[in-house]
């Protein structure tokens, strides 16, 4: 009976969820053309807009959940935030559902989370437009082979990235990174024979570069550490009811003027990057450890 349940549970979370998503999208694809308009006032009125539409849409996801599938979860901080500062958010990254979590615990209490995307992705059928339309920044990145093919193209990723965050100059972000580049698994933890306990190696290169194309708008970073005591969850377990709770710390700090320079030219401030992120991850560790500690694993929910 209990299946039966979370199957029915999850089927009704994911259809409202689905038209839900819809209903936000459409208006967002109709009225992305007005960003064209080369007049900043109605330009950026409509980008306030088409966030407030998004926004919508997570508080609206937030009733699903409710409903459908509640999740107890503990916010362990007692950090300042606003939807009018600039960020840069970092996070620990097991599963499909931490970008869930960051929604719901952050949603009207930061700006509206921007991903860095794929250039590619912008030709995502009706996706790519919304994103587009939201002002997620796209990147694009060259490889080393392309880059010892054509020596130009050095420095090209990161300016183009640059005029993409242009925007945000008059607006407060929030701007998300997964600086481990991806989930956690215990392979991939005992392949990279990771010196932290709960975490993958951060990689660097994505977070400098993030930081060196907003340059000096974002100044503040949001470095949240989120624990599943049961298990770590797939999207249909989250929607199907079978994650009771979930804990998240959160913490705030001033991003200091030695964690921007030029990551892909400057040798000494690379190494120095990388050990501060470093001592970052190590923290985050003890912050993990700590959770699991205090609130041990239960099985049984």
């Amino acid at each position: 009976m209990g299946r039966v349940l979370s199957l029915i549970r999850g089927c009704l979370a994911f259809v409202c969820s689905l038209l839900n998503t819809i209903f936000w999208v459409l208006p967002i694809i109709i009225f992305s053309p007005i960003k064209l308009i080369p007049i900043s006032a109605v330009s950026g009125t409509c980008s306030s807009l088409l966030d407030s539409c998004a926004t919508s849409w997570i508080s609206i996801n937030g009733v699903i959940e409710r409903i459908f599938h509640p999740v107890n979860v503990h916010i362990h901080s007692d950090a300042e935030l606003s939807p009018k500062e600039w960020y840069m958010v970092i996070a620990n990254h097991q599963s499909w559902v931490d970008i869930l979590i960051l929604q719901r615990v952050l949603n009207h209490k930061i700006p509206f989370l921007k991903f860095f995307l794929k250039k590619e992705l912008i030709f995502v059928p009706f996706l790519g437009i919304a994103w587009w339309a939201l002002d997620f920044p796209f990147m694009r990145r060259y490889s080393t082979a392309q880059l010892r093919k054509n020596p130009k193209l050095r420095g090209k990723d990161i300016e183009i990235t640059r005029k993409a965050c242009a925007k945000f100059k008059s607006k407060p972000v929030s701007v998300m990174n997964f600086v481990e580049g991806t989930r956690f698994k215990a392979d991939k933890h005992r392949q990279q024979n990771s010196q932290f306990k709960h975490l993958l190696k951060p990689k660097a290169g994505g977070l400098a570069f993030a930081l060196s194309a907003m340059g000096e708008h974002i100044h503040k970073l949001v470095d949240v550490s989120i624990y599943y005591p049961e298990k770590v969850p797939t999207f249909w377990e989250y929607i199907s009811g079978q994650v009771k709770e979930v804990h998240v710390h959160i913490s705030v700090s001033e991003i200091p003027a030695a964690m921007r320079g030029d990551y892909m030219k400057d040798r000494k401030f690379k190494i120095a990057f990388q050990e501060q992120l470093n001592q970052l991850w190590l923290e985050k560790d003890k912050t993990l450890d700590l959770l699991t500690k205090e609130n041990p694993v239960n099985p049984k929910g």
